[in-house]
């Protein structure tokens, strides 16, 4: 018995449910009559959602990441961590590495410490596999869920994304109309926003009719190891393979690139145009200093926990909302 069952035996919304079971007073005497009576007759025991009937919940929400070594995501566990604090809300981090069955347990962990919500941080745990979302599906259907730059489309489940697609179509038409031509998309990742970022600059080379076959370059290694990313863009130059611009899928890969211009003596922007992703403190910490894509991270995070405090307080909330990315230029193009 979930609250979604009691939601159908009932006949009101899953909002109404858990309306009652955080003791809204925006629910009519009647209307809670029918879901306490529901709530009754099956022995439901809540769980997080219970904060009306007495039982406590534990203020805890469980956060989820695949890597908390990647810039990326440990900035948003920062921000998540520390506007959950600002919530009276305490937080268990678990870091799950990329493989599928290791998600599905550290999920299964946190559901039995009795968290109040999962915050999935990053796309790397939504797959193109209907099969392979189940795990979240299901945990869904005892806490909500929420996404952090990723989108599933499943009953208990919120999403706050950036529009990586369009961000980097501008991104990438912005050195188009710098005059470039030979431009290299640099890029480490099959996620849900990889592959968003990947078709916004597609779409801008395609339209332009400039699309060739080096234009994609993927890099495999790790995302911590910068040489090994100069060395793949110099084996691309002793190939051969023209390039006076590079976009990359994120600030690491900017920076490599960087390095490679160094080491090539070329000069940047001149010879060499760079945008990066992501606008981390990297940017600030080459020369020249990196133009970005700035995917107003804080701002995701904010909302999606506005959003989850929302749920919790058995609000109506958005289900998706997403945010533009604005490119912040700096000195590495023209």
């Amino acid at each position: 018995m979930t609250i979604y069952d009691i939601s159908e035996k009932a006949g009101v919304s899953i909002a109404t449910v858990s309306r009652v079971l955080n003791g809204s007073s925006n629910v009519s005497e009647k209307t809670k009559k029918k879901v306490l009576d529901v709530i009754n007759q099956y022995e439901y025991t809540p769980n997080a959602f219970a904060r009306g009937l007495g039982l406590n919940t534990m203020k805890t929400i469980g956060i989820m990441c695949a890597d908390s070594s990647d810039l990326y995501l440990a900035k948003a566990i920062y921000y998540i961590e520390q506007k959950l604090r600002a919530n009276g809300y305490d937080s268990i981090l678990c870091c799950t590495g990329y493989e599928l069955e290791t998600k599905m347990s550290s999920m299964n962990l946190l559901i039995t410490k009795k968290v109040d919500g999962i915050i999935l941080v990053g796309s790397n745990f939504i797959y193109e596999k209907e099969s392979d979302n189940k795990y979240i599906c299901d945990a869904a259907t005892q806490v909500p869920l929420m996404l952090l730059n990723a989108a599933l489309d499943a009953p208990n489940v919120y999403c706050v994304v950036s529009d990586d697609f369009t961000s980097m179509y501008d991104a990438t038409m912005e050195m188009i109309n710098a005059g470039l031509t030979d431009i290299l998309y640099y890029y480490n990742s099959y996620s849900y926003s990889g592959k968003r970022k990947l078709a916004g600059f597609k779409a801008a080379m395609e339209e332009k009719g400039l699309l060739k076959n080096h234009s994609l370059q993927y890099y495999g290694g790790s995302h911590e190891d910068i040489p090994a990313m100069t060395e793949h863009l110099k084996k691309l130059r002793q190939k051969g393979v023209p390039f006076k611009g590079i976009i990359a899928a994120d600030d690491t890969l900017a920076l490599a690139s960087i390095k490679y211009a160094k080491e090539m003596k070329l000069k940047v922007p001149e010879d060499l145009s760079i945008i990066g992703y992501n606008n981390s403190m990297l940017a600030h910490c080459c020369d020249p200093e990196l133009t970005s894509i700035d995917n107003k991270l804080e701002t995701l995070c904010q909302h999606l926990i506005t959003t989850l405090m929302g749920i919790l307080g058995g609000n109506e909330m958005p289900k998706k909302t997403i945010f533009s990315g604005e490119l912040i230029k700096r000195d590495t193009t023209l």
